[in-house]
């Protein structure tokens, strides 16, 4: 590496070290040399200046924080020193600014599949949908014959989505259960769909016909168990050969990336997250801004702390008030549970230097680069938007993933420090923060953005990038998809009856 250590803004108290640094080592930085007090890890934060007991401390222009007791110029900065500023819900002013991308269209395509509806898709597959979790089992065992009958040949694979839900939910839980259901069945990355009801659940399979509106009947069936005659099984399969008779004539053909729904999440977050892969993902979503394509970003409680720095993005005074309800609605839900709003950062998250959740946000809001919000989506509601949205939804990985692919996106982007193998129901890329981890798992990793700190420029490393996710979005396999790891999450917030 160039550079052992990284001051990120000007204004910042602390260095971010770039790679594991020794007691007594030295920090240049703006004309003075600090001494470390204490070894401390790579993307570990070290304070530049002393500072006083309740005194803020600036990391990205921004406070992350005070410090609990008077600290030294050279000490290692993490949650034994550090104490959050949040608390409740507060009230905000809009103060709007206006970000212009300078980014020319580049007339980019990618491979994928037109729909009847107009939408398009980058996957071709064909899904089995349970109204209901008792019907799970059922859902998998069609899904594994349909693979084994056919070796998916002309599609690009089968798949059940298995949940818990269904029945035993009431009013915003069976809402919440009814809407991710729906935007899955009429997801365009599937070719077609069987819909697989019980027949006595809360989710009756009647009524979710209707929450589907005008859909495709040629490609969307319903089969309802209780009902069948014998064998709900082979009554399935009868359903599903049809369905994939008709999937498999499906074609890739070039689509222009303003087609293209991308989702911004972070996972297993580190002190690299917000100078690497945050940063690299936020350059993508400007670049797929600008050529007309549409990004969404979420993990509301991971915004906290960086809130007004999208607040003041919104595009209108409308967006800016649907933000501050998202933002202020999240911190109720916590304080109703008699949760406080600061306590984000897993134990991952501070082994990796992220040591409260303003330091996680600041690092987080960078997915989504300096576009402005065009868009702001309830949870469970899908895009009407193109350009830069914002979701409601939990900073849960598999919940919030679900949310983003459940809103309309083809693909989720993954950053991570820290590793995951997971992925949702669309392909859900990892992208690296550090070299380390991506040397150490590439079976998880799909692009390692950690090449920024070992002599790549954002410049060249942005290129590969696009390619890369153009690559996907065209049928290359991301490696969950290889993994064959693939599930959903519904969000839960009420009884279980």
């Amino acid at each position: 590496m160039e550079k052992t250590y990284l001051k990120i803004n000007k204004a910042d108290s602390v260095v971010v070290c770039l790679q594991p640094m020794k007691k007594g080592e030295t920090i240049e930085t703006d004309g003075k040399s600090v001494t470390l007090l204490q070894d401390t890890p790579a993307g570990h934060k070290v304070l530049l200046n002393d500072v006083k007991a309740g005194e803020d401390i600036i990391k990205y222009g921004y406070p992350i924080g005070h410090a609990k007791q008077d600290l030294k110029a050279g000490e290692w900065v993490n949650e034994n020193n550090l104490k959050t500023n949040l608390s409740g819900t507060l009230s905000y002013t809009y103060q709007p600014v206006d970000n212009k991308l300078d980014i020319a269209d580049e007339k980019r395509t990618f491979m994928g599949y037109r729909r009847k509806n107009g939408d398009v898709g980058t996957r071709n597959e064909i899904w089995i949908v349970p109204t209901v979790g008792c019907v799970n089992g059922i859902a998998e065992r069609l899904a594994a014959q349909l693979r084994t009958e056919t070796g998916c040949e002309g599609i690009d694979s089968v798949y059940a989505w298995h949940h818990n839900y269904g029945c035993s939910q009431l009013s915003g839980d069976h809402e919440n259960t009814r809407n991710i259901l729906r935007d899955i069945v009429l997801h365009p990355n599937a070719g077609a769909v069987l819909v697989v009801g019980l027949g006595c659940e809360n989710n009756q399979p009647e009524l979710f016909e209707q929450l589907l509106g005008d859909y495709d009947h040629d490609r969307i069936k319903f089969l309802v168990t209780q009902k069948v005659e014998g064998d709900e099984v082979e009554a399935g399969m009868d359903i599903l050969r049809h369905l994939y008779s008709i999937a498999r004539e499906d074609r890739r053909e070039p689509l222009p990336v303003s087609n293209l729904r991308i989702g911004l999440k972070c996972g297993g977050s580190d002190g690299f997250s917000g100078i690497t892969a945050n940063p690299l993902v936020g350059e993508f979503s400007d670049w797929l801004v600008a050529q007309g394509g549409t990004t969404i970003l979420t993990e509301v409680p991971e915004m906290f702390g960086a809130e007004t720095i999208l607040m003041n993005r919104c595009k209108t005074p409308e967006l800016f008030e649907q933000t501050v309800d998202m933002v202020n609605s999240f911190k109720e839900y916590f304080l109703s549970h008699g949760e406080p709003v600061g306590e984000n950062p897993s134990p991952g998250n501070k082994a990796g230097g992220i040591s409260t959740l303003e330091d996680k946000a600041l690092g987080c809001t960078q997915k989504c680069g300096k576009a402005m919000v065009s868009g702001v989506l309830k949870y469970g509601e899908r895009l009407q938007n193109n350009g830069l949205n914002l979701l409601s939804a939990p900073g849960n990985d598999l919940v919030a993933s679900t949310a983003l692919a459940s809103a309309g996106c083809h693909i989720v982007l993954f950053t991570t420090g820290r590793g995951t193998p997971f992925g949702t129901f669309v392909p859900t890329m990892k992208i690296a923060t550090n070299p380390t981890l991506a040397s150490r798992k590439p079976n998880w990793i799909d692009f390692s953005a950690g090449q920024l700190v070992e002599g790549k420029t954002m410049d060249q490393l942005l290129p590969e990038f696009i390619d890369k996710i153009i690559a996907v979005a065209s049928g290359e396999k991301a490696r969950n998809e290889i993994n064959d790891y693939r599930e959903i999450s519904i969000f839960k917030n009420g009884v279980t009856l």
